[in-house]
């Protein structure tokens, strides 16, 4: 401990102005009574260096630790929707295979009927009533492919359509929880901080 004044000046000047050598002496012991009980009360609220360094290396190990985890779930969450993805492009496919099935299938069976009504008719009306018949059977038969085929590839572009936008929700939301999870972690980050400061 270091006092910051002479003592024995202090004395001095004291018995100059008036007092005994004992009062004075009891007066300056006094004040460095004082001066040391809030000194002790200064330094029991002081940090050593040792300490303040020691909360600073656990805040960084806490740090380290909340990025594993941030990367770790960041990852996670990728893989989820990279699997998502897949499954839905899978999906994806199987309708496009079912459509491709049911317009075929549509296709022979309309073959079929058409072969069944152009015998049907050979026999039933002459060669000149049957090719009207059939040309205009078959007008509509291709005006009825035509607004199936337009109706399956609007149901195909809508359901596509509602993949992608759902897809892009999604990957808002998990923009969204990732910033909220820095910030969270930032904030008790600096809460940890403060606390050790």
């Amino acid at each position: 401990r270091k006092l910051f004044f002479d003592t024995h000046a202090l004395v001095c000047l004291l018995e100059e102005n008036g007092f005994t050598t004992q009062q004075s002496e009891v007066i300056v012991s006094a004040l460095v009574k004082i001066m040391n009980t809030n000194l002790d009360m200064i330094y029991k609220d002081m940090v050593t260096k040792v300490q303040q360094e020691i909360a600073l290396q656990q805040v960084m190990s806490h740090i380290g630790g909340v990025k594993k985890d941030m990367i770790i779930l960041e990852k996670s969450e990728f893989s989820a929707l990279r699997s998502e993805n897949e499954k839905i492009k899978l999906e994806l496919q199987q309708i496009k295979k079912q459509v491709m099935d049911e317009i075929t299938k549509v296709c022979a069976d309309n073959k079929l009927n058409l072969n069944l009504e152009k015998s049907r008719v050979k026999e039933l009306v002459s060669f000149d009533y049957f090719l009207l018949e059939m040309s205009k059977q078959t007008i509509q038969m291709h005006a009825q492919q035509d607004r199936a085929l337009t109706q399956t590839d609007r149901k195909i572009d809508t359901e596509v359509a509602d993949l992608k936008t759902m897809l892009e929700s999604h990957k808002l939301d998990n923009i969204k929880y990732l910033a909220g999870s820095v910030f969270t972690c930032l904030t008790v980050a600096l809460g940890f901080y403060r606390l050790w400061i």
